[in-house]
């Protein structure tokens, strides 16, 4: 029982498998403006990417490999049913079908797998619709490369997609209230992991929290101040 209506759950729909593909687009792109001459490669003219075709590659990427689990599950006659599940007993689960109606399931044994969402920042409210604040889910939808972008939080997820636009050109700052990035992780690993990044052209503002936004036609508003509190800052992204 899936109500996404594709298998793979969040890792191949909109986690590791979508991301992995930018990074490697955007590496791809990075690689020829940067480093191709010092391997010899001459290139005439600008290069310039074309954020329309990488989301194109992505999605190919993505639907390849839930396609290929639909097809295991065919295959070793799994039954799928796209839907919304509720248990509803010891041995049931009612499916609100996507297609519409009712599915009545009887089971031994219940797998619970329902997956992940993202814990909501209340200073920064997320409206992937909208494009201007968004979710490790809408970053995956960014439709032009901007000149600019807040990562509100130094962890892995962040910072993995601030360096795919970072790669294609965008100033990336990263707002963290720890004093370093991706706290809970080896301390070694994480400087040098923050060297790599700042030599990207990544900024860091460790120790801060945000406090507020507004957002605005051309951009978003970020208000920031110290972790233990002072001052209040307030800066412009797009």
């Amino acid at each position: 029982v899936e109500m996404r209506g594709t298998l793979g759950g969040t890792c191949l729909n909109v986690g590791c498998i979508p991301s992995k593909a930018l990074l490697q687009s955007s590496h791809h792109f990075h690689d020829a403006k940067h480093h191709f001459a010092d391997h010899g490669i001459q290139i005439e003219g600008e290069i310039k990417m074309d954020v329309g075709k990488m989301m194109e590659t992505k999605a190919k990427t993505v639907t390849g490999l839930t396609g290929g689990i639909e097809h295991l599950l065919k295959k070793h006659k799994v039954d799928y049913f796209k839907g919304k599940g509720t248990i509803t007993g010891p041995n049931g689960v009612s499916v609100a079908l996507s297609d519409g109606g009712d599915k009545i399931l009887d089971s031994k044994n219940i797998v619970i797998a329902t997956g992940s969402e993202v814990t909501p920042l209340p200073p920064v409210p997320v409206d992937n619709a909208g494009g201007k604040i968004v979710d490790s889910t809408g970053a995956l939808e960014i439709g032009k490369i901007p000149e600019t972008m807040a990562v509100i939080g130094g962890g892995v997820i962040g910072l993995e997609m601030g360096s795919v636009w970072s790669r294609l050109g965008t100033k990336v700052t990263v707002i963290e209230f720890m004093d370093r990035i991706c706290p809970s992780m080896d301390l070694e690993l994480t400087k040098k992991f923050q060297q790599t990044l700042k030599k990207q052209g990544f900024k860091f503002k460790l120790k801060t929290k945000v406090t507020g936004n507004e957002v605005l036609e051309d951009g978003v508003n970020i208000t920031t101040e110290a972790a233990k509190g002072g001052k209040e800052k307030t800066e412009k992204y797009d």
